[in-house]
């Protein structure tokens, strides 16, 4: 049965016109006539009964009216969900994430995602670094939000740079040092340091033994938690030094220690990554939504304004 004929029959049987059908369809009248005389003649039925002055529907026209009725509205939302999938506002979202390097951000980039795509279902995964890019490599994560890994290049992924951020000392409330606005590295030589362990996040770790390297010492390390937040507490503690990326003083309040930047400047990536290969709409928009807010500085700018 050619759908065209039920929009058609459609169309007349609303107007009870043919001359109005037609315009609104605007087709010619003798279209219209023929293609109702054909889908009578398929149906093997009468549909409509007409004079020179009148058209009303037969029995077996009320019935298929009911019926095109629903089929042409779900037809109509089918298409429209088809071109929210296309266009990304529909389906599944499963992103990863490392914690507090990207709780300044990721809550309001959400909610605009949200606003934007508001049947997309959004799953979200806080997993360490080399974590995050095994999920997406695996494909059971759409979109990562973390940290170069060792192995990045071998996996072959797409990644954009959101932010480098700097290397800096979490100094423990007490020590002589509390309140300075800057720190050399060659001063961290015999200091006890507090950093994440490599496992956790191997590019932080390496980054801040290199540092050491640099100026000339090896560290003391006293310990290496797995979270950054456990580094937070060793210095809260006055266990030692911890060393940290200065994002992390946007997600943690610091009334126990201060936070200062360690000269010469060294940093630490935090990447989008994702899977090119056949990538979903709604993966799709959420890269074009941090984009966008990369362009304008709204993706850092506290208030989002």
């Amino acid at each position: 049965m050619d759908l065209r004929h039920l929009r058609y029959f459609h169309a007349i049987a609303e107007e009870l016109s043919f001359s109005r059908a037609a315009k609104r369809l605007n087709i010619v009248q003798p279209a219209l006539s023929r293609a109702l005389k054909e889908l009578e003649a398929e149906l093997g039925a009468e549909l409509l009964a007409r004079t020179k002055r009148s058209v009303a529907l037969t029995a077996a026209g009320r019935v298929l009216l009911a019926d095109t009725a629903l089929l042409l509205e779900r037809l109509e939302q089918t298409v429209r969900r088809v071109r929210r999938a296309a266009a990304g506002q529909e389906g599944e979202l499963r992103l990863g994430y490392i914690g507090p390097p990207t709780q300044r951000f990721l809550g309001r980039v959400l909610e605009e995602y949200a606003r934007r795509c508001p049947d997309v279902t959004v799953h979200l995964e806080e997993r360490t670094p080399e974590r995050v890019w095994e999920m997406v490599a695996k494909g059971r994560l759409h979109l990562g939000l973390t940290r170069p890994v060792l192995a990045h290049a071998a996996l072959r992924m797409q990644t954009q740079l959101l932010r480098k951020e700097r290397l800096c000392a979490a100094i423990p409330r007490g020590h002589a040092w509390h309140g300075r606005r800057a720190l050399t590295w060659r001063a961290l030589a015999g200091q006890p340091l507090v950093v994440l362990a490599r496992r956790e996040s191997a590019s932080l770790h390496d980054e801040i033994l290199a540092g050491c390297r640099r100026a000339g010492f090896a560290p003391r390390l006293v310990h290496t938690p797995s979270l950054i937040g456990t580094v937070l507490r060793y210095v809260e503690a006055g266990t030692g030094l911890g060393i940290i990326p200065d994002s992390i003083v946007e997600a943690e309040p610091q009334p126990a220690w201060s936070l200062a930047p360690l000269t010469p400047h060294f940093t630490v990536p935090l990447v989008m990554v994702w899977k090119e290969e056949h990538e979903e709409p709604p993966v799709t928009a959420f890269r074009r939504l941090v984009a966008e807010w990369l362009r304008s500085g709204r993706l850092w700018r506290l208030n989002g304004a």
